[in-house]
């Protein structure tokens, strides 16, 4: 069984992520991917408005509503507690998946994480038990007046879209998928979310039902 992994915040899990994970089970041929929602990440400060486990929450509902062994929710981050660090996941999952996995696991990560892996903890281990599978990433500038709804970048991690991956120096192996990842952020969907803005068909509908029966992501005041 060939096994990849998409970690993230997922606050929320989008359509992009979506389309990630099949796009890799129908190109790349992997079997199963794990849907790892962070407990705390290392590179940035997650915005509040979904909880820990609202987000994990989230993902489940995705998961479930698909009805598909290709997707499957991996909570061992939000278990584990603190800081999430890529290394110590991927240790895991080896004994976890020991005799189970074919190959090394794949690690999806788009351009803009790619051009500062350097920066993670223990990057020569990463590799080590990993095939990296880089995705296309294009900023589209979108602005809104929400601007309380963005992610702080944290010490020397510049966030998304803010640099470039250059892939004639990246010094790691890696595949990278052909086509672009769609071009949504979940800080847009929880901008669109907090101004009472439509945002219906950019979440499946598992994770929109949960959204709003939970009323998460609104301005309260």
């Amino acid at each position: 069984m060939k096994i990849a992994i998409l970690g993230g915040s997922f606050n929320p899990l989008h359509i992009g992520h979506a389309m990630l994970a099949e796009t890799v089970v129908k190109e790349l041929k992997y079997d199963k991917v794990l849907f790892i929602p962070t407990c705390i990440p290392p590179h940035k400060e997650i915005m509040d408005g979904a909880t820990t486990l609202q987000r994990l929450d989230m993902v489940r509902a995705f998961c479930n509503s698909e009805k598909s062994a290709s997707y499957e929710l991996e909570d061992c981050e939000v278990k584990r507690g603190g800081v999430s660090y890529t290394c110590d996941t991927l240790a895991y999952l080896e004994e976890k998946y020991k005799g189970l996995h074919e190959g090394k696991f794949g690690l999806i990560m788009g351009e803009e994480i790619a051009s500062e892996f350097e920066k993670w903890k223990n990057p020569e281990q990463i590799v080590s038990l990993a095939d990296l599978i880089i995705v296309p990433r294009r900023s589209a500038n979108h602005h809104s007046s929400a601007k309380s709804h963005k992610n702080t970048p944290t010490g020397s991690y510049k966030g998304d879209f803010n640099v470039g991956f250059n892939k004639e120096t990246f010094k790691y192996p890696f595949v990278m998928l052909s086509d672009e990842l769609i071009r949504l952020s979940s800080t847009e969907i929880r901008n669109r979310i907090a101004e009472n803005k439509s945002f219906k068909y950019l979440v499946p509908p598992a994770v929109f039902d949960y959204i709003e029966e939970n009323g998460i992501f609104t301005c309260k005041n």
